[in-house]
């Protein structure tokens, strides 16, 4: 069992490390969760005598193998309630981040199967992002990031670097949602913004946009 706050400094890591063995400054981790860099270092102490990470002076923290459980753990389970949210209490996408941070520390492992299982499985949270099953494994789908698309290429917006609120509020107003059919249609030398063209409209998108939405081709 492990606190709350445990559980979001090891989640946080293991979204820092984006799947890589990367070892993580601890004052990157301090401006991710908004903290100070002494509080930081106090919790580290607690999760590596925990073994969840290792800790190296003056280069950062790594989660072990038991520490990467336990964060895929907390995301399935933030992951599933934001597809219930979304799916079945009709919330919107750019709505249900923070009540997952909340439903995402309930113990019980056999709410979060029953919940799974009345989804139908989901892959995929409502922000094209993986879910991991109970075992922690995870389909990942190849995508290319918008901004390597070139004039006259197509494919479907899959999922999102960026899923903050402000980002997908963005996304509402400009028509843009997951499963959308985007073609490139010209590209900005100047400044490189980049004309889309879905199925039901034409827009002018910037780099920074671009550089947040992941495409299948």
């Amino acid at each position: 069992m492990f606190s709350q706050a445990e559980e979001n400094y090891i989640k946080t890591i293991y979204t820092l490390q984006n799947g890589t063995k990367t070892v993580i400054n601890t004052n990157l981790i301090a401006y991710k969760i908004n903290t100070k860099a002494s509080s930081v270092t106090d919790m580290i102490k607690k999760l590596s005598v925990k073994e969840l990470l290792t800790y190296k002076k003056y280069q950062g923290v790594q989660l072990t193998e038991r520490g990467e459980k336990i964060a895929l753990k907390v995301i399935r389970k933030h992951r599933l309630w934001e597809y219930f949210l979304v799916k079945k209490l009709n919330y919107s996408w750019d709505e249900v981040h923070d009540i997952a941070e909340q439903l995402e520390h309930i113990k019980s492992d056999t709410l979060i199967d029953k919940l799974e299982s009345y989804l139908q499985f989901p892959k995929f949270d409502p922000h094209g992002d993986p879910i991991p099953d109970r075992d922690g494994k995870i389909i990942l789908t190849k995508t290319v990031n918008l901004l390597n698309l070139k004039v006259g290429q197509k494919g479907t917006l899959d999922s999102l670097k960026d899923s903050s609120d402000v980002f997908l509020k963005y996304l509402n107003k400009k028509q843009l949602a997951l499963r959308d059919r985007i073609k490139v249609i010209d590209i900005e030398p100047f400044d490189n913004s980049i004309h889309i063209e879905t199925k039901t409209h034409q827009l002018v998108i910037s780099k920074k946009v671009a550089e947040n939405l992941n495409i299948k081709i």
